[in-house]
């Protein structure tokens, strides 16, 4: 049995054309092959033709494809079989590099003080060296180790060590025999070139009681009475020198009484020729307070290279008399 449906044709007369169902469509299909086959006429042969074109459109599914349908059991994962973490490791701190400095004062004979330095991560480090107004600059070994002795200025002598990195330590003693001696001190920046000369008992130059640098003598002379001696401190050939050099006398266990002159002498050298050389020098006798003055000193015209400039009347005089 067939099957129209009706459709607006706006090309049609009447308005409207007949359009078969898709099961209409199937089942003439072999009545329309069967027919072609036969004798018409041509009126009949078109008609035969656009029916088989139209059987010979694909036919639709008569309901859309519908997707499976999931499993009824819902997928589940496989738990993990390490535990979750909870607490987070912390952090470890970082590793400090501190510089302990070992620092240390040790009063020894003709109220001289040991000084042991000791700071193993300042190795080959300029330090100075604060002591009662007295300042020099030395420096450390590849250990970081550094031993000086210093004149005492101060029956509580209070030593202070300070570096360049700001690092500094402090070391004290107590020097119970400064008051037997008397001290001379001249310190400044720069290269060497200031000298003491001691003339003890009235002696000339070059004689036995001519005591400066080149012939300094040794603490065993103030400790036995019979002399003094010379100290020099700093380190010439580091950076920046400060430099001191010290006379001490034991005026209270001198052998024998008389005078002792004491001279200061700048030799012209290539380093401070045509330069102002600017010192401080410092005495102290005794139990007195200690003393102190400001140099500036105008050095020659380099031609003068080699020459020395005595300087008399900066120090005091020492009056020795026996008790």
């Amino acid at each position: 049995m067939q099957h129209y449906m009706q459709t607006p044709d706006r090309s049609a007369p009447g308005g409207s054309v007949r359009v078969a169902s898709a099961s209409a469509i199937q089942d003439v299909v072999p009545l329309v092959e069967q027919a072609l086959k036969a004798p018409v006429d041509e009126e009949e042969q078109v008609q035969l033709e656009d029916i088989a074109l139209t059987a010979a459109i694909p036919v639709p599914p008569s309901a859309a494809p519908q997707p499976e349908l999931l499993p009824d059991n819902p997928v589940t994962l496989a738990a993990l079989e390490d535990e979750p973490i909870t607490d987070l490791p912390t952090e470890e701190p970082a590793p400090s590099f501190g510089c302990d400095i070992g620092f240390e004062a040790q009063a020894v004979a003709a109220a001289m003080v040991k000084l042991t330095l000791n700071a193993p991560c300042l190795a080959n480090e300029r330090f100075t060296l604060h002591h009662n107004g007295m300042m020099f600059a030395d420096a450390t070994n590849a250990e970081g180790h550094a031993e000086i002795s210093v004149p005492a200025l101060n029956k509580a002598a209070i030593f202070i060590a300070t570096f360049t990195s700001g690092a500094s330590a402090v070391a004290n003693t107590e020097v119970g025999t400064l008051e037997y001696y008397d001290r001379a001190v001249v310190q400044w920046s720069g290269p060497e070139g200031l000298q003491i000369h001691a003339l003890e008992y009235e002696a000339g130059y070059e004689a036995d009681g001519h005591v400066w640098a080149g012939a300094a003598r040794d603490l065993a002379s103030a400790a036995k009475g019979e002399g003094g001696f010379i100290t020099r401190l700093g380190d010439a050939e580091a950076f920046n020198p400060m430099m001191a050099e010290i006379y001490t006398f034991p005026s209270g266990t001198a052998l024998k009484e008389g005078m002792i002159r004491i001279n200061l002498e700048a030799e012209v050298t290539e380093d401070n020729c045509n330069t102002d050389i600017e010192a401080q020098i410092l005495q102290k006798s005794g139990t007195d307070r200690m003393a102190a003055k400001e140099l500036v000193l105008a050095m020659p015209e380099c031609d003068a290279v080699g020459d020395y400039l005595v300087l008399k009347n900066l120090f005091d005089d020492l009056n020795i008399a026996r008790n």
